[in-house]
């Protein structure tokens, strides 16, 4: 009886008389009242073509697999996979901008529909669509972080991801971790526009976020952590950035960095020590020494006129005039 078929197998009396409709199971037989009548072999046909619905077949498909003894399953399950991927990144989408608009807390539908429009300009195609809802982000609506910190780490374009970091700085917190866990991407550039977006955070946890990325294996973080730990007056930066000058890597940029750290007494000597160090060091080439001979010029105190005036004796000319000349110009100014 279909009735009792539909309740072992757990398909719908109504299903059941679909599939009869369809010839994908008919019933062996039929009672003298008419009845539709299903066999061991047919109940075994039902649990079959339910597996196969499981994995995403149309009944069309299910038929085939069944019937056709040509019908090979290799190439519908690897479209399968294809379709099934396509639909979880599809629900995966809809589900994160679900969470945003969530997480902005809207008061109303309008509050929805305007954080929808600027969820969908940060994800235009046009540069300039972005930088607009970039900037208008602050005063529109409430984008939530999350989105802002997905669109800086995926923007090229340094224009568009300038807006994008202001618009950090002013959604008042919640990026930090987010840009550090942007620090440890598979991706290059994903790591150095997380560095660049932590360097403009002022707060304490992205300094403390930005020493840790003074040990990151990629050079690229280390070295905007350096240049931005160096203006906040960070010590640590000191190494790494004595490094980009030995390496000609953003060299202005770290002497600048030094120059200001050392406007801090207590520091002076300690850049101008390492600073020696490094020009001391036989693995140092001559125009590495003559840049590091350069930046002790912005270092005050005895430590650093001590080593210049030992260095215009040094071996190599060239350093030799340097350290002769920064004298010259470090008398003048009183250091």
């Amino acid at each position: 009886m279909i009735g009792e078929v539909a309740r072992r197998s757990g398909v719908s009396a109504r299903m059941l008389r679909h599939y009869d409709r369809l010839g994908l199971v008919r019933p062996t037989g039929r009672t003298g009242s008419g009845y539709r009548e299903y066999s061991s072999d047919d109940i075994r046909r039902i649990f079959h073509i339910e597996s196969l619905r499981s994995l995403g077949l149309s009944l069309r498909e299910v038929g085939r697999a069944l019937d056709d003894p040509g019908f090979t399953p290799a190439h519908l399950v690897d479209d399968l996979i294809r379709q099934t991927r396509d639909r979880i990144a599809s629900e995966t989408e809809l589900l994160t901008r679900l969470r945003r608009i969530g997480a902005a807390d809207p008061t109303g539908w309008e509050d929805v529909l305007q954080i929808v429009a600027l969820l969908q300009a940060l994800g235009s195609e046009s540069a300039g669509k972005r930088q607009r809802a970039a900037l208008s982000s602050v005063d529109d609506a409430a984008v939530p972080v999350e989105a802002l910190v997905e669109a800086v780490l995926a923007e090229a374009d340094p224009n568009v991801a300038g807006a994008l970091r202001w618009a950090l700085v002013q959604s008042g917190g919640g990026a930090v971790a987010l840009l550090a866990d942007g620090l440890l991407a598979p991706d290059a550039e994903v790591r150095k526009r997380a560095v660049q977006s932590l360097a403009e955070l002022p707060d304490g946890e992205a300094t403390a976020r930005l020493r840790d990325a003074l040990t990151n294996p990629d050079a690229v973080v280390r070295r905007y952590a350096a240049v931005a730990l160096g203006s906040r007056g960070e010590v640590e930066a000191v190494p790494t950035l004595a490094d980009m000058i030995v390496d000609e890597t953003s060299d202005a940029d770290a002497a600048d960095a030094l120059s200001a750290l050392a406007g801090d007494p207590a520091l002076a000597d300690r850049i101008a020590t390492t600073l020696v160090d490094r020009i001391a060091a036989g693995t140092v080439d001559p125009s590495a020494r003559q840049r590091l001979t350069q930046a002790l010029a912005d270092i005050p105190g005895p430590t650093a006129s001590a080593a210049l005036t030992d260095l215009t004796h040094d071996r190599d000319r060239a350093v030799a005039l340097t350290a002769t000349y920064v004298l010259t110009l470090r008398g003048r100014d009183g250091r």
